[in-house]
Order: structure tokens, then C-alpha cells, then sequence
């Protein structure tokens, strides 16, 4: 069942968003001090194109807070709003409310993805 919900999600509404998540990492690679700030969202880009299966787990410090302070401002209003965007729509039918509550979750992480692992 995970593997079919991942290749339904990445054909309705997963390439959208994931492609959202490289966009931004290339923009913050462009420097130096963005890598770690790219090689993060490269990440959750991984996790946005095929969530089903896929847990996020907290450990943050004070580094990912200042970077989650950042990334907010920036990039975390537009990502979080896109995915709420999306999970609205596919919650209107009983059977998209798993993805919508997908599209939920990375909303959420969305506005603050520092200090997150994926397991």
C-alpha cells in the first residue's frame, strides 16, 4: 500500500512540491555559508516526493533554530502554504484525506525543517 501511495502522490501533487524543495536548496547552495541550509532541503525534498512510510524526528539546537528563524522569513511562509494549499483539496474527498494529512505534515515542517531527521 506505501508503494502505491508514494507513486500517486508524486504523480498528484509530490513533483510539485518536491521540485519546490530543490529550487530552494539550489538557490542556497549558491554560497557557502547556505550549503548545510541546501543539503536540508535537498532532503526534505526526498521526503516531500515520497513521504508514505517516512517519519520525522526532532533534534534541534541552536544552530537549527537560528536557521529555522531564517528559513522562515525566506523560504518557510511560500512552502507551507503551497502544501496547505494542497492538502485543502485533496481532503475534500474521504479517500485523499491520507494525503491531504501528508500535505499537512510537510506544511508543518515547512516552516520550520531544521533540526528534523528523517527516518
Amino acid at each position: 500500500m506505501k508503494l502505491i501511495g508514494n507513486i500517486l502522490w508524486f504523480l498528484f501533487g509530490g513533483l510539485e512540491t518536491g521540485l519546490s524543495w530543490c529550487i530552494s536548496g539550489l538557490f542556497w547552495c549558491i554560497t557557502i555559508i547556505g550549503i548545510p541550509i541546501g543539503i536540508q532541503c535537498f532532503k526534505i525534498a526526498r521526503l516531500s516526493f515520497f513521504p508514505f512510510g517516512q517519519l520525522i524526528k526532532s533534534e534541534g539546537g541552536t544552530i537549527s533554530f537560528v536557521a529555522n528563524i531564517f528559513w522562515f522569513f525566506f523560504f518557510g511562509i511560500p512552502l507551507a502554504l503551497e502544501n496547505f494549499f494542497f492538502g485543502i483539496i485533496w481532503s475534500i474527498t474521504i479517500i485523499g484525506i491520507p494525503f491531504g494529512m501528508q500535505f499537512f505534515k510537510l506544511a508543518k515542517l515547512s516552516l520550520a525543517p531544521f533540526g528534523k531527521t528523517i527516518i
